[in-house]
């Protein structure tokens, strides 16, 4: 039954990682079409859009969390799942600006979900092979990136609506395959109640910040992400302006990335955390990035970035066993809530780094730049990494906080 349910859990990862990429290719065209608008308005509305989802993935994640440690993970997913489809339904039929505005508002809060099946996985897995199997639910949304802008490229030959009324029915039928496989993983004596006070982002931080370790550790995981999340703020961007990449030559870039990404975190972070152990994967895998993005901040030539990008990929081990560092600290009827407090840190990123990369990017690319220098958002993200790094290298010296398992 877990081999299903586990099945059921990774589409449901790709799906929400497609249904960002689907919609991506017809959102302008959809924007220009309900409000009768140019492109200049239509991107000023998309990027408003586009915050609000996140917006509400950032709020709404500890609640999903927590709901989930008290009336179980079966639930909230279905639920969640179902409120999706006709998410997907109403966007399809949208005629106005503000019911696209109610859709990114519900697609946001459903999206919050990443957390409860990250929190479904550690409920099944024992201790030596959380990493690896938070490192599958990577992978998923890995390949979900990839295949999301594909498809909705291909459906939007058929119009600006078909990737949503495609998003519909693949989130149905996932919810009816999940109906009949998923059980339930939380017990009454791992049942934890429902309090507003820890179900929103502030007070469920303080609560698993109050964990031995957990404060330092999810520092970490904020610079990290924050850093990491160069790569779909400015990609597109860096390649346009440092070598002249068509639209076409930045997706198959993409593509490389989501594909090497996956590989990575379906096979190869079994092999590299039984070799280095989760705390040195960590510890390694963070310098290893840095180096990385210091290598593509100063890259001059487009193949040298196109053959660097699947080792760039491999950087991505951290993630999952840093996840798997955090959740050994967290009591088993704490699982979701812990989940959901790293998925409100990812939202932030995704409002946050955008916001900085881009600025960077215009400062040193700009007519009046005094240094033209593409790869300067990879170079700040080099110094997140670092500060992330040292910020973990401290935590080890201490014994009340140290990570190692």
């Amino acid at each position: 039954m877990h081999n299903k349910a586990v099945t059921f859990i990774l589409i449901n990862v790709m799906l929400d990682a497609m249904g960002i990429g689907l919609i991506l290719p017809v959102m302008p065209d959809l924007i220009m079409e309900v409000e009768g608008s140019d492109i200049a308005n239509a991107a000023l509305w998309g990027g408003i859009l586009s915050a609000v989802f996140a917006i509400m993935q950032f709020v709404f994640a500890p609640t999903l969390g927590n709901l989930s440690d008290r009336f179980g993970r079966r639930p909230v997913l279905l639920i969640s799942l179902g409120a999706m489809a006709f998410d997907y339904v109403l966007m399809a039929l949208a005629g106005s600006i503000w019911l696209l505005f109610l859709g990114r508002v519900i697609g946001g809060v459903t999206a919050a979900t990443h957390s409860t099946a990250a929190a479904f996985m550690a409920d099944i897995s024992p201790r030596e092979k959380k990493a690896q199997n938070f490192g599958l639910i990577s992978a998923a949304f890995g390949a979900g990136f990839v295949l999301g802008p594909v498809i909705g490229g291909l459906l939007a030959e058929l119009g600006p609506r078909a990737p949503f009324w495609a998003a519909a029915v693949l989130t149905a039928a996932n919810f009816s395959f999940g109906y009949f496989v998923l059980p339930e993983t939380v017990t009454d004596e791992t049942r934890r109640p429902f309090t507003w006070k820890r179900a929103n982002p502030v007070g469920a931080f303080g609560y698993i910040s109050a964990l031995p370790g957990l404060t330092a550790l999810m520092c970490v995981y904020f610079f990290y992400q924050i850093s990491n999340m160069v790569y779909p703020a400015i990609w597109a961007y860096y390649t346009a302006a440092n070598f002249d990449w068509s639209p076409g030559m930045i997706g198959a870039s993409l593509a490389v990335y989501g594909i090497a990404t996956a590989i990575t975190q379906a096979v190869l972070i079994r092999r590299i955390i039984s070799w280095l152990g989760e705390r040195r994967t960590v510890y390694f895998g963070l310098l290893y990035n840095a180096v990385m993005l210091t290598a593509i901040g100063f890259i001059s030539d487009g193949w040298v970035l196109l053959a660097l990008t699947p080792l760039a990929a491999v950087g991505g081990v951290v993630a999952p066993a840093l996840q798997a560092v955090m959740s050994g600290r967290a009591d088993d009827n704490q699982q979701g809530e812990l989940q959901g407090v790293l998925s409100s840190i990812n939202s932030i990123g995704m409002i946050v780094a955008p916001v900085v990369m881009t600025q960077v990017f215009w400062l040193f690319t700009g007519e009046d730049s005094a240094i033209f220098l593409p790869g300067a958002p990879f170079l700040l993200a080099t110094l997140l990494m670092l500060i992330s790094w040292m910020i973990y290298s401290s935590s080890l010296k201490n014994p009340t906080r140290d990570p190692a398992t």
